[in-house]
Formats: structure tokens, sequence, C-alpha cells
């Protein structure tokens, strides 16, 4: 029984992609780099459009006809938002807003969902009797759809709330939405943050550069060295669950989540790293979520730019906590359901956002959602009990809902968790990968070093950098998985 195979660690399908942690990539960034600053440092003109060129080139090395998909998404909210801005009737401006929204919506759900509806009603009509043959569409999802779809909805809203104008250089508007760093895995950008920084000269820093490069090899770490090191007994784990006893199961559920957090969060240093490079600062996306006391500030540590966007354009939208706690829930549901479903085409994927939003109720109740907002044990090495306490429960909650975030099916997550709590006596039909103790190591010299660096976007800041980068490249040389071209996790998404 094989429940477990929906996160692989390489790339599952012929499209070559150019990763960050490849050798193209290692070829790609200082070219662009070079002529960037060496050929074009006098001209905001050209500097934009070599980093559009540069993305689009990106792009379409995974497969260059979605490049047609992406320059139809960048020129339909280019032209939607002009038509907003200029017209005064407000059942106008709705209707250019739905074209917008419906279109982007329409492309997403085409090519994310559709199987899944598919799939759903054939297997409805056979439950009442009928087999009509429905197959699946042979359909190719596009490397970040999903996050390119969101840049241009959040900015079409924008214009239609009149937050910002239209931006009526083209070149300027279409690298906002297929940046590079950013375009396939996030995080989601607003345009109120990142336009204004595209729009204004760019001079070269040295100490920006150098602490562009210091995030770049701390996202390789957790990547290639964390990240990668625990997806080994992860998918041991789940993909042979009926072989393994309680303990590697457990083992297994924590180093998924180490996995998921280190291959996502290890993507957004580089993007920022990469970004600082070119003079542009990106939001930061994660704030060590594993030190979270509850689910409310898991959540504002955890991709905090998807959840900052659901909150400002979905959850304030239907009412947000301004209309009783009734409301409150059910808007909560609502975008805690969105958020598991914008993961993908699986009922998986939806349950464990209702965990999360299961979790989150109790809060509401209480009125404690913003009672921790500040660091954990701040100014202190040691937390207090109570502390590690409420960390420790936070995670073990987190670790429970990654089970079904990970497991192919309802039913693959439920039968991991009997194993889990059932298996105690049996003996591992299979014994423990290889890398077992020398991934716990680096865990929990990982772990270490997050707690140390609590509060600041990653640990290399402060005192002895250039010490701290020699140490970390040497342990990405001797720890790092390098046996394949192993893919990030959330270009699934």
């Amino acid at each position: 029984m094989v429940f477990g195979k929906k996160f692989l660690l390489s790339t599952p399908n012929k499209q070559k992609t150019v990763l960050f942690n490849s050798f193209d990539y290692a070829l790609f960034l200082p070219i662009v780099f070079g002529l960037y600053w060496i050929r074009f440092q006098n001209s905001i003109k050209w500097q934009n459009s070599l980093l559009l060129g540069a993305s689009f080139l990106f792009y379409g090395f995974w497969d260059y006809r979605f490049l047609a998909l992406l320059g139809f998404s960048t020129l339909l909210d280019y032209y939607c938002a002009f038509k907003i801005d200029r017209e005064k009737v407000l059942k106008k401006r709705k209707l250019w807003l739905w074209v917008s929204v419906g279109m982007n919506l329409a492309f997403l759900g085409y090519f994310k969902y559709v199987n899944f509806f598919i799939d759903s009603f054939s297997q409805l009509l056979e439950n009442i009797g009928f087999n009509i043959g429905m197959h699946s569409l042979e359909i190719i999802l596009p490397v970040g759809i999903s996050f390119y779809t969101f840049h241009g909805l959040s900015y079409i809203i924008d214009v239609y709330k009149e937050r910002i104008k239209p931006e009526r250089d083209i070149i300027t508007y279409a690298l906002f939405v297929s940046y590079f760093p950013l375009l396939v895995a996030g995080p989601i950008e607003r345009a109120t943050h990142l336009l204004p920084q595209l729009k204004k000269s760019r001079k070269f820093s040295y100490d920006a550069a150098i602490q562009g490069f210091y995030q770049i090899a701390w996202g390789f770490f957790k990547k290639v060295v964390v990240a990668d090191q625990c997806a080994v007994i992860a998918n041991a784990a789940f993909d042979n669950s009926e072989n393994h006893d309680s303990t590697f199961l457990a083992l297994g559920a924590i180093c998924f989540a180490f996995q998921i957090y280190g291959d996502f969060s290890g993507y957004s240093d580089i993007a920022l790293g990469t970004s600082k490079l070119f003079g542009i600062e990106l939001i930061q996306n994660f704030k060590q979520p594993y030190f979270s006391r509850d689910i409310a500030e898991f959540w504002r540590r955890w991709h905090l730019s998807l959840s900052n966007w659901f909150r400002d354009y979905v959850y304030i939208p239907l009412g947000g906590n301004r209309q009783g706690k009734a409301i409150t829930i059910r808007n909560t549901l609502i975008v805690f359901l969105l958020s598991g479903f914008w993961h993908g085409a699986n009922l998986t994927f939806v349950f464990w956002g209702l965990l999360h939003a299961v979790f989150y109720l109790p809060l509401i109740f209480l009125n404690q959602t913003k009672k921790h907002l500040g660091v954990v044990a701040e100014n202190r090495i040691i937390p207090q009990v109570k502390e590690l306490f409420r960390m420790s429960v936070t995670f073990a909650l987190v670790c429970f809902a990654w089970i079904f975030f990970r497991s192919s099916t309802i039913r693959g997550a439920l039968f991991y968790l009997e194993r889990l709590v059932t298996s105690f006596e049996s003996k591992d039909n299979i014994g423990w990968p290889g890398n077992t103790k020398l991934a716990m190591i680096l865990l929990v010299v990982f772990v270490f070093i997050e707690w140390l660096s609590r509060g600041r976007e990653h640990p290399i800041f402060g005192k002895y950098q250039y010490q701290k980068c020699v140490l970390l490249l040497i342990a990405i040389l001797v720890f790092g998985v390098f046996t394949t071209q192993t893919t990030f996790i959330y270009f699934q998404f």
C-alpha cells in the first residue's frame, strides 16, 4: 500500500526548468548581473528591459509555449486597468474588473482544477450506478501560474479600489508580473510595493549585493542541506508507511515539516537575495514559523505573502472581524479553505486548510488571535516553560496537518495516522535510510541556528558575516544533496 507519492525529490516531468540550484542558473545569474550593472547601470529603461527579457528566458526555458499564456495575462490586466481608471460609471468599472478577474481565474481553473472536477463528477456518477467513461485531460500545469495570477489580480483590484494608478509603461508592468526571482514560487508581491522600485533609479551598492549573496547562501543551505536531507526520510516514511513503525513515522512527519519549510523558505531566501543583487527589495515570506506559540502566530510567520493576500483581498472584503463572531468564523473558514484549494486540486489540501481553521477557531472565541505579536523569548536564550509548551503544542498541530498535506489521499493520511498510533510494538520491516543520523544532527544544528537568529531576516546578519558565510558554504559542499537535480516543492502550486 503506497499512499504518499505526492512530492518527488526530482523533477516529475520532462520539461527542463532553470532551477535556482542548477548549473544553468549558476551561469544565467552572473551574466544578467554583469549586463545589468556594467552595461545598463545608467538607464532604468534598459535595466528593466534586460530583467524582463531575462525573466521570459528564465520561464521559457521550462516550456516556451506557456510564454503566450503569461503574455496574454499580462496584457489583459494592463488593458483592463486603463479601462477601469478611465471609466466614471461604476457599473462599467465593475464590468472591466470582472473581465480581468474572470479570465484570470478561468485560466487558473482550467489548468489547475479541471481534472479535479472531471474526476469528482465521474466518481459521483459511478457511485449512483452510471459509468460514462469520463477521463482526465492531459493538461500540463504551467509553473508559477498561481503566483503570477495573484500578482495580476492584486494589481487590478488595487486599481479598481483607487489605491494605485495604472502603470503606463508596459515594460515596467510586465516586469512586475514576471520578475524572474519571484515568478515561479513567489513571494506574491503587491504593485504598491514593487512597482515604485521598478520606476526609480537604481545604483550599485556593494553592501546590498553582499547581503544578497549571504541570503542566497542561507537559502541554498536550507534547500540542499536541510530540505533535501529531510526529504529522503520523509519520502521513505510516507511512501512505505505500512512497513515502518511508529517511531519512524513520527520522525517522517517531523522531517516533512522541515523539508517543506527548508524547501519553500529556502527558495524565498534565494529569491530575496537574488533581487537584492539588482537593488530591488522583495517582501519577507517567512519569519521562523516553527517557533510560534499558537496557530494565529504561525500564519503571521508562514508564507506571509499568501496569508496577507487572502487577508486583504478576501477576508477583509467579506467583513473581516468587524461584524461579530459568527461572520468572523465564516470568513476564517472561507480563507483557510481557499488557501488549501489554492495549493492544488486535491481533497487533502482542502482538509489541511480545514484543519488549520479548526485550530484557529478557539483563538477567535477567546479573543487571542493577536496575543503573540512579538518575538518569542525576546532578549533571552532560554524560553520559559510555558513558551516551550506552547511552541511544542503548535508544532505538533502543524505536523499533524502536514500529514494530510503530504499524503496523496485522505485515506492514505488516515492510514499513516493509524500506523503512527498503533505500531509501537511492530518492527521496522525496511530499515531506516542511511542518512537518518546525519539528517537528525543537521536538523538539530539548523533549529539551534534559527533559534539564535529569530527576529532577523537570516542568521548571517550581524557580526562575523564573512566567517559565517564561509562555514555555510563548506556545509553546503559537504552535506548538500547534489546526486540529482532536485526541484522545489512549490513549483507544482
